[in-house]
């Protein structure tokens, strides 16, 4: 068995075995011609359920075709242009190679000497997106496994900085429609279920600045303690993105932590033609940033960055086995000082493969690509009378739903598009997602692909109303 594992004798080993995965990888995605098959549970479970995995098959090829049975054939493919649902992005190929690389070599980014030059590589990008952020000089972050973690470690610090004991007296501004992480993280840390104020939203889906310093002016007079704003810079229902100027003097008013979400808009960091639209950012306390949604990068690629690298403390701890206290005036650089993880892939190798490969400008102009296509997608929708949009796009979101010509019950209308949603995701042809508004189903576009066309969105359109019309022709049957 030694002869798997990957060392100086193993080498011809492991470039056979690796040029084979990716061969087989590549014949498949050149050879994808829609999103995904339409399998279902049912179908796909009894083919893995019956794999005996104390029988191993002990050869490279046959391990790769029983893949393909279970999981390459069927997998839901990001990189085709009618895959339109979820925050996925398809992946760049610079950042695939640093993936190669860093899962071969394996370090371990929590100390020094576990790491190395990736150590520096990973605070060398932490530095270069708090520049582009502009949170200045005394700035610092640290990479994380994604939005969810990255945002439980801003309001951590927040928690600290407040220096309250009673956390009951704890408030978390964030508007209606942001990331359910935010009522998680506070669940994590111990806040009760009214610690989170949901803050009104206005016609396009940002919060209403009128409405927070209302909310903050009550928390005041209660003698409440306002710990943090989250100020979202592209929602996941609808890419909106919250006044951050105006948010950022209200919290300096009333002396919260502005933490910025902007796990989606990040991508407007490198934006060539839209960076305006995050005017503000730089005045935040802290900010999530996923480079695996508008950066291009396979999972998982993460930061949270803080605009004053003390404040960083409370995710400390020392162990004598691992970061003992004398390292800090050693100055060894541990990341592990800064991280809720000890054990921490090497991801920020990936991004830097892109830039030194690709630049920020040619990230930033694949980014530009999408929100173009989504302004002309809207367009589409405005002007198709099937079809109710909600609101114009700030990134690349599209919510909308099928309406009927004729006059149908509201409920109705609800299932149609649901019916459509899951026979469109049956049938492979796209995959698009849901949600709702104002109680009501309504479907999602989120653009990423640069490859999907104007054509593309079209096509798509035609398949959800035709699925949508079979469903109520039949439920009228049905009636009769």
């Amino acid at each position: 068995m030694r002869s798997h594992l990957l060392n100086d004798t193993t080498t011809e080993h492991y470039r056979r075995s690796v040029t084979e995965g990716v061969e087989r990888v590549a014949a498949k995605l050149a050879a994808t011609d829609r999103p995904f098959t339409g399998v279902t549970v049912d179908d796909l479970a009894p083919r893995i359920d019956a794999i005996d995995l104390d029988q191993p098959l002990r050869d490279t090829t046959a391990v790769l075709d029983e893949l393909e049975d279970v999981y390459l054939r069927d997998a839901v493919y990001f990189h085709h242009p009618r895959y339109l649902a979820h925050l996925n992005c398809p992946v760049v190929i610079p950042a695939v190679l640093g993936e190669a690389v860093l899962s071969a070599v394996n370090s371990s980014l929590d100390t020094w000497d576990q790491s190395a030059g990736g150590t520096l590589i990973e605070r060398k990008l932490i530095d270069w997106t708090a520049a582009r952020i502009g949170l200045g000089p005394a700035a610092d972050g640290v990479f994380t496994s994604g939005g969810t973690q990255s945002n439980l470690q801003a309001l951590l610090l927040a928690r600290e900085e407040t220096k309250t004991q009673d956390l009951a007296k704890l408030r978390v501004f964030a508007s209606e429609v942001s990331h359910f992480s935010v009522q998680k993280s506070a669940k994590l840390l111990g806040l009760g279920p009214e610690a989170v104020v949901a803050v009104p939203v206005d016609h396009d889906k940002r919060m209403q600045t009128v409405a927070l310093a209302h909310e903050l002016e009550r928390c005041a007079e209660a003698g409440l303690v306002p710990m943090a704003v989250v100020a979202t810079a592209g929602t996941t229902d609808f890419g909106s993105i919250d006044p951050l100027p105006e948010i950022a003097g209200l919290c300096e008013q009333y002396g919260a932590w502005m933490h910025v979400d902007a796990a989606y808009g990040c991508g407007l960091l490198a934006s060539l033609k839209y960076r305006h639209r995050i005017d503000g950012i730089g005045r935040a306390d802290s900010v999530t940033v996923d480079y695996h949604k508008s950066f291009f990068q396979p999972v998982s690629s993460s930061a949270v960055l803080v605009r004053d690298a003390a404040t960083l403390r409370h995710a400390t701890y020392h162990a004598e086995y691992l970061n003992p206290r004398r390292m800090v005036t050693e100055r060894i650089p541990n990341q592990v000082d800064k991280s809720l993880q000890t054990t921490r892939r090497f991801d920020a190798l990936k991004l830097w493969m892109t830039l030194r490969v690709m630049g920020a400008d040619g990230i930033g102009a694949l980014f530009d690509e999408v929100c173009d296509l989504a302004a002309e997608g809207w367009k589409l929708l405005a002007a198709d009378p099937r079809f109710d949009v909600v609101v114009e796009p700030s990134l690349s979101t599209l919510v909308f739903r099928y309406i009927p010509a004729a006059v149908t019950d509201p409920a109705e209308i609800d299932r149609a598009n649901l019916y459509a949603r899951k026979a469109l995701f049956a049938s492979g042809d796209a995959v698009v997602a849901g949600t709702k508004v104002a109680g009501r189903h309504y479907l999602k576009f989120t653009l990423l692909n640069p490859e999907t066309t104007t054509a593309d969105i079209t096509a798509v359109l035609d398949l959800i109303a035709g699925h949508a019309e079979q469903y109520l022709g039949e439920s009228l049957d049905r009636a009769c």
